[in-house]
């Protein structure tokens, strides 16, 4: 099983296991991310979830709590648990 997930506004799509995190599924599949420290601290990787759900597979991501609340994650640490629709637009 796995996950399409969609970049907006590009459109760019992929799709990602339940166990693999954003990022190294946007690799697998030749799209670019920005990326940087790979480990949830640095946020250079910082998208917001418009569409579906997600969860990050470290205890405290580098996100502050209004930002978790307002659907930012960071795709080196984090999952889908379904098809998403991500932006790194404000």
């Amino acid at each position: 099983m796995s996950f399409r997930i969609v970049l907006a506004p590009s459109g760019m799509a992929f799709d990602a296991a339940p166990d693999e995190t954003l990022l190294s599924a946007a690799e697998r599949a030749g799209v670019a991310m920005p990326s940087s420290c790979r480990n949830g601290t640095c946020r250079t990787c910082m998208y917001r979830l418009i569409e579906g759900q997600a969860r990050h597979i470290i205890e405290w991501p580098g996100l502050s709590a209004d930002e978790k609340r307002a659907g930012w994650v960071l795709p080196c640490v984090a999952v889908a648990e379904s098809a998403l629709v991500l932006t790194n637009m404000p």
